[in-house]
């Protein structure tokens, strides 16, 4: 292959490393089904690491700033929004502040400073951005049964169009079929009162092929439709 083809010739990248062989083989079909495969890890019941930092099963899914030792910027009682506005906003000045004291002055210890206050900055950014996920977590599932809510109304809507569609068939079946006295009169037109062949008496709802008169105005009916 050329150095030009190599070039041209698309390669398939994952944006992601692969999984490490050596874990990901132990949980194959076989060895699950043989039961060679390692059992989960237990339940932690008192802490857990997450991240290198300790964790108590107590603990709120939001942790308060003042717990993590992190100096509050801004008011218990707050709108997210204008505080988020607002950290942005501080976030823009001290990026532009540093840039000016890298120009001016790199060696300055306010370059340390400048950088702790925006690393501040972007720990209170995210705090009430993750302060958003209850509501999301509601949000998510709020419209999730309603998509369910909707699939089921949509099936329900379904099986009454199909209900409707049957009993007007058995509706206009049923319009067709001769009522009592219909049938009467045709037994009586139809069927004679002796056997002329074998001299015998017949039923009264049978023909002179031994068929019955309503199966054949069944057939009648059917063969019409």
């Amino acid at each position: 292959m050329t150095e030009q083809q190599q070039i041209t010739t698309p390669q398939n990248e994952s944006a992601l490393p692969l999984p490490p062989i050596q874990y990901i083989s132990l949980y194959s079909d076989e060895n699950i089904r043989r039961g060679r495969s390692l059992p989960p890890p237990a339940i932690p019941r008192d802490g857990y690491q997450m991240f290198g930092f300790p964790m108590n099963m107590d603990d709120a899914v939001i942790r308060p700033l003042e717990s993590q030792k992190i100096r509050r910027l801004h008011p218990c009682n707050y709108d997210h929004r204008r505080e988020l506005k607002k950290l942005n906003h501080s976030i823009l000045a001290s990026f532009l502040d540093l840039l000016d004291i890298l120009i001016k002055c790199p060696e300055s210890p306010r370059r340390q400073e400048k950088l702790e206050d925006i690393t501040l900055l972007f720990i209170h950014m995210h705090h009430l951005v993750n302060e958003f996920r209850p509501h999301q977590a509601r949000e998510t599932l709020r419209v999730m049964l309603e998509m369910q809510k909707r699939q089921r109304i949509e099936t329900a809507e379904r099986f009454q169009r199909h209900l409707d569609q049957a009993l007007d068939v058995l509706q206009q079946a049923a319009q067709t079929l001769p009522d009592e006295s219909q049938l009467e009169l045709m037994n009586h037109l139809l069927i004679p009162q002796q056997d002329t062949l074998r001299g015998e008496e017949i039923p009264k709802d049978t023909d002179i092929s031994g068929c019955s008169i309503k199966d054949k105005l069944m057939c009648d009916i059917i063969d019409a439709m």
